[in-house]
């Protein structure tokens, strides 16, 4: 940054308290016993109040691992809520379909449905009901491919509350209790240092 003020290092303060408070987090694998399922929590966010756009969020488990995640400023301005929504929605099911293909190559076996959770009744629907044209015919044609996928069986969308959508920890300022429950669903205590481990396993 070419003229940093006293915002951007408070900003910085902060990034770097949140790193001291999480050092001992981390992603763990656990081997899964059978065939495990793909599942994904899609949300977003409110609108940027300088772009207007609204921020894109996901994550994705197989089984209880979680293998992939997102954050992403939408690159259009959405007219509401339901289609910044949908479009969330829209980027997990490529995800996942992305994913399926390459644990498929890696002999990997998926349960299927794939299951996609959602906290917009709206959006809920509009996956998997052609009707709302109302809701729709302003929302760009690559986006409605979710509808494909649903309609084949894979993936199948569901309704969970806002309370249990893990995608929030991405972007909302939650309460202590709050965010270390869905830190839980998806982080765990680890070891301190990578290093450390890496060096033990050789002198192993």
């Amino acid at each position: 940054m070419s003229a940093p003020h006293t915002p951007h290092l408070v900003a910085a303060k902060r990034i770097l308290g949140y790193i001291m408070g999480t050092i001992e987090l981390g992603i763990t694998f656990t081997p899964q016993t059978a065939a495990a399922r793909l599942s994904a929590y899609s949300d977003d966010w409110a609108r940027c109040p300088d772009s207007r756009r609204s921020t894109t969020r996901y994550v994705i488990t197989l089984g209880t691992n979680l293998i992939s995640w997102c954050s992403k400023k939408q690159p259009t301005i959405s007219r509401s809520s339901t289609k910044s929504e949908y479009h969330a929605l829209s980027h997990a099911c490529a995800e996942t379909t992305w994913l399926c293909s390459l644990l498929h190559e890696l002999g990997v076996r998926l349960r299927f449905p794939h299951q996609h959770f959602c906290d917009n009744l709206s959006t809920v629907y509009m996956a998997v009901n052609q009707v709302f044209h109302a809701r729709t015919h302003h929302i760009e044609l690559d986006y409605h491919f979710v509808r494909v996928k649903v309609a084949f069986g894979s993936p199948r969308v569901f309704f969970v509350p806002s309370v249990d959508q893990h995608a929030n920890l991405f972007t909302k300022a939650l309460h202590k209790p709050r965010h270390q429950h869905m830190s839980s669903k998806l982080v765990h205590l680890v070891m301190p240092s990578l290093r450390w481990g890496v060096n033990t396993a050789f002198l192993s």
